[in-house]
């Protein structure tokens, strides 16, 4: 009882705190990642089933309805794929990568413009809700991957001075010769 009121007390230091938030953050990644990957596996073989089976009927109607089907389940999983990218790129780096959520969100709206059923066009809202959604993820992309490109590459270790031939590392205290 004693030593877990003791660990308890410890959270109130705030390294231990962010510790313990740090491996509940990366748990919880961990589990939702392997959910999706069930998820996905679950998906691919059923998607995979149904084509089977549509296509071992001759009288399919491929073109319209069908095909719409199958595209936004294709492209359903493709968007589980990029949000497993985003997890596992989380526990890799610890960072949550703006450009990959914004490619996703790419995705998943072009997802929804290639799905549009017959008739959407004559739903004038939806179509400029979903335009102004394409513009605003696009320019967002852009400026992000603009000032990234622009900022130096962030340094990974601590820095270290490069000793010259010849010099021993005192004769560099930064006073001209």
């Amino acid at each position: 009882m004693r030593m877990s009121l003791r660990r308890f007390a410890r959270l109130g230091d705030d390294v231990a705190y962010l510790k313990l938030i740090d491996r509940i953050e990366r748990l919880l990644a961990k589990l939702l990642g392997f959910v999706l990957v069930v998820v996905m596996v679950a998906a691919t073989f059923q998607l995979i089933g149904q084509t089977a089976v549509a296509l071992s009927n001759p009288a399919t109607p491929w073109l319209g309805e069908k095909l719409n089907r199958v595209l936004g389940d294709l492209l359903n999983l493709l968007i589980a794929v990029e949000v497993l990218q985003n997890i596992t790129s989380y526990l890799r780096r610890h960072v949550v990568q703006i450009e990959l959520v914004l490619l996703t969100a790419m995705t998943a709206v072009a997802r929804k413009v290639i799905v549009l059923p017959a008739g959407a066009e004559s739903k004038p809202q939806l179509l400029a809700g979903l335009g102004i959604a394409v513009l605003a993820l696009a320019a967002a992309f852009w400026l992000v991957r603009t000032l990234t490109l622009k900022k130096p590459p962030a340094r990974t270790g601590p820095a270290r001075r490069i000793r010259e031939r010849g010099r021993s590392p005192r004769a560099d205290d930064g006073a001209p010769d």
